[in-house]
């Protein structure tokens, strides 16, 4: 068993009912740019195949925004928009972390618009 199993107990499960809700799509970074009022925050536009759209992620420690233009990454496109430092979010792209370390998951391969599943 690993150590995030370990984590979980029962009422953090969910059913797969639950997990059909995500919406997992490709985003292209058309541009990048750090948000002056925050350390970590950095605000991405992407193409999510249909229209472009604003997400803010906490990813400035591990990327600089040149870094991230014209990559695709996983966008949770279904997400409730959120205010982060004035700047409304509307989305979430994936990332995995291990310790200190933190990548954002890279589809390159896919086009924008690419359903996940």
């Amino acid at each position: 068993m690993g150590n995030s199993e370990n984590l979980l107990n029962q009422n953090d499960k969910i059913t797969i009912e639950d997990l059909g809700k995500i919406k997992l799509v490709v985003a292209k970074v058309l541009s990048c740019e750090a948000i002056k009022r925050s350390k970590k925050l950095l605000k991405l536009t992407l193409d999510d195949g249909n229209s472009e759209r604003i997400v803010v992620s906490g990813i400035s420690e591990y990327y600089l925004p040149s870094e991230l233009v014209g990559h695709n990454v996983v966008l949770i496109s279904n997400l409730k928009p959120a205010k982060l430092c004035g700047v409304e979010s509307n989305g979430m792209i994936l990332s995995a972390k291990h310790g200190e370390v933190v990548k954002i998951i890279m589809m390159d391969d896919m086009p924008a618009g690419s359903e996940m599943s």
